[in-house]
């Protein structure tokens, strides 16, 4: 009874770690990506990291450096309503594209209509790289938005709540 059990148990288990394609051939399930890679893979491209111990839950935690875009409002805003709205509609294509392609994680517009327009957070591993683009949006290039920005730490693959 026991040699069933295990066979059984060795089965479930030889599933659990496979999956069947299309093509009825068996493949084994990706491996989850271990902390020491992680860091290794991140210090490789360039990133800056650290990382700590979480007393509270014993977890190791990844915090790496991202650039934070501040769009403020530039000299040049007196565009016609309808160069206006195709800037616009350029500059969510460019964020779009920042997102889709993995460079910027998080875009947003203030609440407010004030100087400070929105932020854009950049998932790259520097300064000059995240300068350069922020100022191809087209409403930089237009002078309608001017950029300044910050290093900005945080916990990689935290999610906002």
């Amino acid at each position: 009874m026991k040699k069933i059990v295990l066979v059984i148990g060795g089965i479930i288990l030889l599933i659990s770690c496979t999956k069947k394609t299309e093509e009825n051939t068996w493949v084994e399930a990706p491996k989850k990506e271990t902390m020491a890679s992680q860091i290794a893979k991140l210090k490789a491209d360039g990133y800056e990291i650290f990382d700590y111990v979480d007393e509270a839950t014993g977890d190791t935690v990844i915090m790496q450096q991202y650039f934070m875009a501040f769009l403020k409002s530039g000299p040049n805003r007196d565009q016609s309503e309808e160069e206006a709205t195709k800037l616009q509609e350029a500059h969510m294509a460019h964020l779009g594209r920042m997102y889709e392609e993995g460079y910027a994680d998080i875009s947003g517009p203030f609440g407010d209509d004030g100087e400070l327009r929105g932020i854009t957070v950049y998932n790259v591993p520097t300064l000059a790289m995240a300068d350069s683009l922020a100022n191809i949006d087209p409403m930089v290039q237009a002078g309608r938005l001017i950029i300044e920005i910050k290093p900005w730490w945080a916990g990689k693959g935290y999610p906002l709540r």
